[in-house]
């Protein structure tokens, strides 16, 4: 089986175990490969261990994100500003009894 080189941000699927996994960062430097599995377990790989795993490339899951509890308000950028005024809150609609800088005489 030919081996497979580790691509940053490439899905793979183990076949002995059927796990599905992305890697998330590979060093050509000191030959280790870091992947992360669909669970969130982390696990680093030196390249010899790389060749004797049985692997092939796969799709990114539909919805990956299941596993680390993610939804879509985690895409929001938290450095934008928040503004109280675009709360949807049922106090927002209420009218004061008083205007205030108006002075009834």
């Amino acid at each position: 089986m030919k081996m497979l080189s580790p691509v940053v941000g490439g899905w793979y699927k183990d076949l002995q175990t059927s796990a599905l996994f992305e890697v998330v960062d590979w060093d050509p430097s000191t030959l280790t490969i870091e992947t992360q599995y669909l669970d969130g377990e982390v696990s680093e790989y030196d390249l010899d261990a790389w060749r004797e795993m049985r692997l092939e490339s796969a799709e990114a899951p539909e919805d990956w994100r299941t596993a680390f509890e993610l939804d879509d308000e985690d895409l929001l950028d938290p450095d934008l500003p928040m503004h109280p005024e675009d709360w949807n809150s049922p106090i927002n609609v209420i009218e004061p009894d008083a205007m205030y800088g108006v002075e009834d005489f």
